[in-house]
């Protein structure tokens, strides 16, 4: 995607943007690219180790969520259900 629609999602300025994707681009975990429609614009894209850490990252605080979750009465669980439902309904692009 174009860094200022990084920027727009991530909710940040575009100078901000800059530097996190030129300190990303620095580890090696994004990369950018000449944007086909526009020459002064350029897209970025995850490289393959950023996808592996970016997956990684979420399989962690996927397990970290289901074992708390785990822990929790089916009381609560039935309204945490209830409550995700509602977050869809008002909110269907997160």
């Amino acid at each position: 995607m174009r860094l200022s629609e990084l920027a727009r999602i991530e909710q940040v300025k575009p100078p901000t943007m800059t530097k996190l994707v030129a300190a990303l681009e620095a580890d090696g975990l994004v990369r950018r690219r000449a944007d086909g429609t526009d020459a002064r614009a350029f897209r970025v894209q995850a490289t393959r180790r950023g996808t592996t850490l970016l997956h990684e990252g979420r399989r962690r605080r996927v397990a970290k969520l289901a074992a708390a979750l785990r822990r929790v009465h089916q009381d609560e669980l039935t309204v945490l259900v209830r409550a995700a439902e509602i977050i869809e309904r008002v909110v269907p692009t997160i």
